[in-house]
């Protein structure tokens, strides 16, 4: 999971020498701000001096999705204020998913906090070395803007294996996913979302009426 963040890292400091910033501005996002694709968004709300609340509204939209994250997120294991501060900070859309599999239910709070902070320095290093080397990559290199779509495939893969009896779920969102695609194909990933979580809660309702067998 590492690994696959440095090519998207590198990507990522690359865009920003090549948007007219220092390469410092990198480190200072991945380091400081560590939310994956609201950094994207925000080099080109820094490059075009866009007003805070602009910024505070982009961020609050990308991010929302972090709200449902902390309902199941293990961050009782994590011991220590301090620990279970940085936790909530580096809690990303890998780290839920690798902390919340089957697999990761024995996993202890210390196992837990060096996967964030592995992932957050994967990131922070890799687009601090694009940044760096800038000059050097050229504007468009194959492949590195498939880093991320390969990156969730993986996390969808390891998600269907860890609940093979539950092929509802993922049926709800590939057809959230359609329906948002064919509606509104400018802002598929908020409709798309909103219809996943729609479809959970009625599923949850009907689940809750049926009546408890003997």
């Amino acid at each position: 999971m590492g690994l696959a963040l440095v090519p998207l890292g590198l990507a990522f400091g690359v865009l920003v020498t090549h948007s007219g910033l220092a390469w410092w501005w990198a480190a200072a996002f991945t380091t400081f701000i560590y939310a994956g694709s609201f950094e994207f968004l925000l080099i080109g709300l820094v490059t075009t001096v866009a007003p805070l609340a602009t910024v505070a509204l982009t961020a609050f939209l990308v991010n929302i999705r972090h709200v449902f994250y902390t309902l199941s997120f293990p961050l009782h294991r994590v011991e220590g204020r301090l620990a279970k501060t940085y936790s909530t900070f580096a809690l990303t859309d890998e780290t839920y998913a690798l902390t919340t599999g089957e697999q990761a239910r024995s996993w202890p709070g210390a196992r837990i906090l060096w996967l964030q902070f592995l992932l957050h320095l994967y990131w922070a290093g890799g687009a601090t070395a694009g940044a760096l080397l800038g000059s050097l990559i050229p504007d468009e290199v194959r492949g590195l803007d498939f880093s991320l779509t390969a990156l969730f495939t993986v996390l969808a893969l390891d998600a269907l294996r860890d609940r093979r009896g539950d092929l509802a779920t993922p049926g709800l969102a590939l057809l959230s996913a359609l329906v948002a695609r064919v509606t509104f194909p400018g802002q598929l990933l908020p409709v798309a979302f909103a219809l996943f979580t729609a479809g959970l809660l009625v599923r949850h309702a009907l689940a809750g009426r049926k009546p408890a067998h003997a």
